[in-house]
Formats: structure tokens, sequence, C-alpha cells
């Protein structure tokens, strides 16, 4: 793990509500809601991999 995030007490129960309604999303299956999640995680992490490539490409070019 490269980034420790640290949250206040309201940032806490904020992530804590967002959390119990993707878990409800999910008809309450915890394990199921996570698998979800680490998808949608690598999706937007090929998108960010994609951008960062194509800024060095732009970079490189120039």
């Amino acid at each position: 793990m490269d980034h420790i995030v640290r949250l206040d007490s309201r940032q806490e129960a904020a992530l804590q509500a967002i959390a119990e309604r993707f878990i409800a999303q999910h008809k309450g299956d915890p394990v199921k809601a996570l698998k979800e999640m680490i998808v949608l995680n690598g999706h937007l992490q090929e998108r960010l991999d994609a951008l960062g490539a194509g800024r060095r490409g732009c970079a490189l070019g120039s």
C-alpha cells in the first residue's frame, strides 16, 4: 500500500453510510459488494492508466 488515508469522524460517518448503501444494493451480501467494488476499481484504474499513457505520449511527441 503506497498511500494511507486518514479520515475525520465526519468523513468516516459519510463513508460508513455509503458502504452500508452499497452493501444493501447487493442484497446485504458484503462479499458480493466487495467483489463488485474490486471490479469497479479495476475498470477505473485501467482508465487512469490509459489517461496517464496518453499524457506521457503527448509530452514525448512535443
